[in-house]
Protein backbone atom coordinates (compact mmCIF):
# COMPACT_ATOMS: atom_id res chain seq x y z
CA UNK A 1 0.00 0.00 0.00
CA UNK A 2 2.79 2.46 0.99
CA UNK A 3 4.46 1.57 -2.13
CA UNK A 4 1.29 2.35 -4.37
CA UNK A 5 0.92 5.97 -2.71
CA UNK A 6 4.23 6.48 -3.25
CA UNK A 7 4.28 6.01 -6.82
CA UNK A 8 1.11 7.95 -7.37
CA UNK A 9 1.85 10.53 -5.50
CA UNK A 10 5.54 10.63 -6.94
CA UNK A 11 6.90 14.53 -6.90
CA UNK A 12 6.65 14.14 -10.82
CA UNK A 13 2.96 13.03 -10.50
CA UNK A 14 1.80 16.14 -7.83
CA UNK A 15 3.94 18.91 -9.72
CA UNK A 16 1.82 17.42 -12.88
CA UNK A 17 -1.77 17.87 -10.87
CA UNK A 18 -0.58 21.27 -9.63
CA UNK A 19 0.18 22.53 -12.69
CA UNK A 20 -3.39 21.02 -14.12
CA UNK A 21 -4.59 22.85 -10.34
CA UNK A 22 -3.08 26.38 -11.69
CA UNK A 23 -5.07 26.24 -15.47
CA UNK A 24 -8.28 25.05 -13.18
CA UNK A 25 -8.07 28.06 -10.88
CA UNK A 26 -6.62 30.83 -14.04
CA UNK A 27 -9.37 29.60 -16.35
CA UNK A 28 -11.90 29.81 -12.82
CA UNK A 29 -10.68 33.75 -12.61
CA UNK A 30 -10.75 34.49 -15.81
CA UNK A 31 -14.25 33.08 -16.28
CA UNK A 32 -15.98 34.33 -12.92
CA UNK A 33 -14.80 38.24 -13.57
CA UNK A 34 -16.03 38.41 -17.12
CA UNK A 35 -19.39 36.79 -16.30
CA UNK A 36 -19.86 39.07 -13.49
CA UNK A 37 -19.32 41.80 -15.51
CA UNK A 38 -20.99 40.62 -18.66
CA UNK A 39 -23.68 39.07 -16.22
CA UNK A 40 -24.65 42.39 -14.63
CA UNK A 41 -25.53 43.92 -17.73
CA UNK A 42 -27.61 41.66 -19.06
CA UNK A 43 -29.38 41.27 -15.87
CA UNK A 44 -29.84 45.03 -16.00
CA UNK A 45 -30.69 45.09 -19.36
CA UNK A 46 -33.49 42.41 -18.35
CA UNK A 47 -34.50 43.76 -15.32
CA UNK A 48 -34.86 47.52 -16.66
CA UNK A 49 -36.83 47.68 -20.23
CA UNK A 50 -34.72 49.05 -23.02
CA UNK A 51 -36.72 47.74 -26.15
CA UNK A 52 -35.19 45.63 -28.30
CA UNK A 53 -32.40 45.29 -26.28
CA UNK A 54 -33.92 43.69 -23.17
CA UNK A 55 -35.52 41.12 -25.94
CA UNK A 56 -32.44 39.96 -26.85
CA UNK A 57 -31.14 39.58 -23.43
CA UNK A 58 -33.86 37.51 -22.00
CA UNK A 59 -33.58 35.47 -25.34
CA UNK A 60 -29.77 35.06 -24.37
CA UNK A 61 -30.17 33.82 -21.01
CA UNK A 62 -33.40 31.73 -21.56
CA UNK A 63 -31.10 29.83 -24.66
CA UNK A 64 -27.50 29.28 -21.70
CA UNK A 65 -29.76 28.45 -18.88
CA UNK A 66 -32.00 25.47 -20.78
CA UNK A 67 -29.26 23.80 -22.97
CA UNK A 68 -26.21 21.51 -21.55
CA UNK A 69 -22.85 23.64 -20.69
CA UNK A 70 -20.96 20.58 -22.12
CA UNK A 71 -23.26 21.02 -25.45
CA UNK A 72 -21.51 24.61 -25.88
CA UNK A 73 -18.31 23.47 -24.85
CA UNK A 74 -17.85 20.80 -27.85
CA UNK A 75 -19.81 23.68 -30.03
CA UNK A 76 -17.48 26.27 -29.32
CA UNK A 77 -14.15 24.27 -29.76
CA UNK A 78 -15.11 22.53 -32.89
CA UNK A 79 -17.46 25.46 -34.47
CA UNK A 80 -15.45 28.52 -34.10
CA UNK A 81 -12.02 29.18 -36.08
CA UNK A 82 -8.38 30.15 -34.64
CA UNK A 83 -7.27 30.41 -30.91
CA UNK A 84 -6.36 27.39 -28.60
CA UNK A 85 -9.02 24.90 -27.29
CA UNK A 86 -8.38 26.65 -23.81
CA UNK A 87 -9.69 30.11 -24.53
CA UNK A 88 -13.10 28.44 -26.70
CA UNK A 89 -13.72 25.82 -24.01
CA UNK A 90 -13.52 28.97 -21.63
CA UNK A 91 -15.72 30.70 -23.57
CA UNK A 92 -18.50 28.80 -23.80
CA UNK A 93 -18.09 28.66 -20.37
CA UNK A 94 -18.06 32.32 -19.71
CA UNK A 95 -21.01 32.71 -22.06
CA UNK A 96 -23.05 30.11 -19.58
CA UNK A 97 -21.85 31.36 -16.31
CA UNK A 98 -22.96 34.98 -17.16
CA UNK A 99 -26.36 34.16 -18.15
CA UNK A 100 -26.85 32.56 -14.65
CA UNK A 101 -25.12 35.41 -13.26
CA UNK A 102 -27.85 38.11 -15.23
CA UNK A 103 -31.02 36.18 -13.06
CA UNK A 104 -29.20 36.42 -9.95
CA UNK A 105 -28.40 40.16 -10.57
CA UNK A 106 -31.91 40.93 -11.74
CA UNK A 107 -32.88 38.79 -8.64
CA UNK A 108 -31.45 41.27 -6.65
CA UNK A 109 -32.62 44.23 -8.77
CA UNK A 110 -35.97 43.72 -7.66
CA UNK A 111 -35.33 43.14 -4.16
CA UNK A 112 -34.28 46.90 -4.29
CA UNK A 113 -37.30 49.31 -3.45
CA UNK A 114 -38.57 51.52 -6.60
CA UNK A 115 -38.86 54.11 -4.55
CA UNK A 116 -35.01 55.18 -3.99
CA UNK A 117 -34.79 55.91 -7.35
CA UNK A 118 -37.48 58.59 -7.21
CA UNK A 119 -35.18 59.72 -4.48
CA UNK A 120 -32.11 59.45 -6.04
CA UNK A 121 -33.86 61.75 -8.78
CA UNK A 122 -35.22 64.27 -6.67
CA UNK A 123 -31.13 64.66 -5.59
CA UNK A 124 -30.29 65.20 -8.85
CA UNK A 125 -28.91 61.86 -9.83
CA UNK A 126 -29.30 60.42 -13.55
CA UNK A 127 -30.22 57.03 -14.07
CA UNK A 128 -26.76 55.85 -14.54
CA UNK A 129 -25.43 57.34 -10.88
CA UNK A 130 -28.93 55.93 -9.39
CA UNK A 131 -27.46 53.00 -10.82
CA UNK A 132 -23.78 53.18 -9.99
CA UNK A 133 -24.14 54.76 -6.40
CA UNK A 134 -27.16 53.25 -4.80
CA UNK A 135 -28.64 50.33 -6.71
CA UNK A 136 -25.79 47.92 -7.63
CA UNK A 137 -24.23 48.15 -4.48
CA UNK A 138 -27.29 47.06 -2.36
CA UNK A 139 -27.93 44.62 -5.18
CA UNK A 140 -24.38 42.94 -4.80
CA UNK A 141 -24.63 42.83 -0.74
CA UNK A 142 -27.65 41.08 -1.16
CA UNK A 143 -26.53 38.51 -3.78
CA UNK A 144 -23.28 37.65 -2.02
CA UNK A 145 -24.78 34.04 -1.67
CA UNK A 146 -26.16 33.41 -4.16
CA UNK A 147 -22.73 34.72 -6.18
CA UNK A 148 -20.38 32.38 -4.10
CA UNK A 149 -22.75 29.61 -5.05
CA UNK A 150 -22.19 30.38 -8.82
CA UNK A 151 -18.50 30.66 -8.50
CA UNK A 152 -18.32 27.66 -6.48
CA UNK A 153 -20.05 25.61 -9.50
CA UNK A 154 -17.85 27.77 -12.04
CA UNK A 155 -14.82 26.32 -9.86
CA UNK A 156 -16.37 23.03 -10.20
CA UNK A 157 -17.49 23.41 -14.21
CA UNK A 158 -14.12 23.48 -15.16
CA UNK A 159 -14.03 19.71 -15.03
CA UNK A 160 -16.20 19.49 -18.01
CA UNK A 161 -13.06 20.88 -20.02
CA UNK A 162 -11.47 17.30 -19.24
CA UNK A 163 -13.42 16.53 -21.97
CA UNK A 164 -11.64 18.88 -24.38
CA UNK A 165 -8.46 17.33 -24.01
CA UNK A 166 -7.49 20.42 -21.65
CA UNK A 167 -5.22 19.83 -19.28
CA UNK A 168 -6.96 21.53 -15.98
CA UNK A 169 -6.91 19.33 -12.81
CA UNK A 170 -9.76 16.64 -13.79
CA UNK A 171 -8.12 15.96 -16.96
CA UNK A 172 -4.40 16.08 -15.56
CA UNK A 173 -5.65 12.86 -13.23
CA UNK A 174 -6.82 11.16 -16.35
CA UNK A 175 -3.35 11.03 -17.64
CA UNK A 176 -2.07 9.94 -15.12
CA UNK A 177 -4.79 7.19 -14.51
CA UNK A 178 -3.66 5.88 -18.19
CA UNK A 179 -0.19 4.49 -16.44
CA UNK A 180 -2.39 2.98 -13.24
CA UNK A 181 -1.90 -0.88 -12.86
CA UNK A 182 -4.29 -1.00 -9.99
CA UNK A 183 -7.74 -0.11 -8.12
CA UNK A 184 -6.43 1.28 -5.75
CA UNK A 185 -4.38 4.22 -7.62
CA UNK A 186 -7.65 5.02 -9.13
CA UNK A 187 -9.53 5.87 -5.75
CA UNK A 188 -6.08 7.43 -4.43
CA UNK A 189 -6.04 9.46 -7.25
CA UNK A 190 -9.97 10.83 -7.65
CA UNK A 191 -9.86 10.87 -3.90
CA UNK A 192 -7.55 13.08 -4.26
CA UNK A 193 -8.76 15.53 -6.77
CA UNK A 194 -11.92 14.83 -5.09
CA UNK A 195 -10.30 16.44 -2.15
CA UNK A 196 -8.10 19.65 -4.04
CA UNK A 197 -11.68 20.68 -5.42
CA UNK A 198 -13.32 20.63 -2.05
CA UNK A 199 -10.72 22.42 0.00
CA UNK A 200 -10.84 25.20 -2.90
CA UNK A 201 -14.22 25.68 -3.13
CA UNK A 202 -14.75 25.53 0.86
CA UNK A 203 -11.82 27.94 1.37
CA UNK A 204 -13.74 30.46 -1.00
CA UNK A 205 -16.53 30.12 0.99
CA UNK A 206 -15.53 30.80 4.39
CA UNK A 207 -13.50 33.55 2.98
CA UNK A 208 -16.69 34.90 1.82
CA UNK A 209 -18.86 33.95 4.82
CA UNK A 210 -16.15 35.93 6.91
CA UNK A 211 -16.39 39.17 4.53
CA UNK A 212 -19.71 38.94 4.48
CA UNK A 213 -20.08 38.71 8.40
CA UNK A 214 -17.70 42.16 8.58
CA UNK A 215 -19.47 44.16 6.29
CA UNK A 216 -23.00 43.19 7.52
CA UNK A 217 -24.47 45.99 10.00
CA UNK A 218 -26.87 44.47 12.79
Amino acid sequence: MIETIQRVFSPDNLAFLMNGLKVTLLISLSVIVGSIIFGTILGLLRQYRIAVLTQLASLYIEIFRNTPLLLWMLGCAFLIPGSTVTIKGAFALFLYTAAVIAEIVRGGLNAIDKGQFEAAYSQGFSFIQTLRYIVLPQCFKRIIPSLLSQVITTVKDTSFLAGLGIMELTRSGQVILGRATQTTEVFLLYGFIGLTYFVVCFALSLAVRYWHKKNTIV
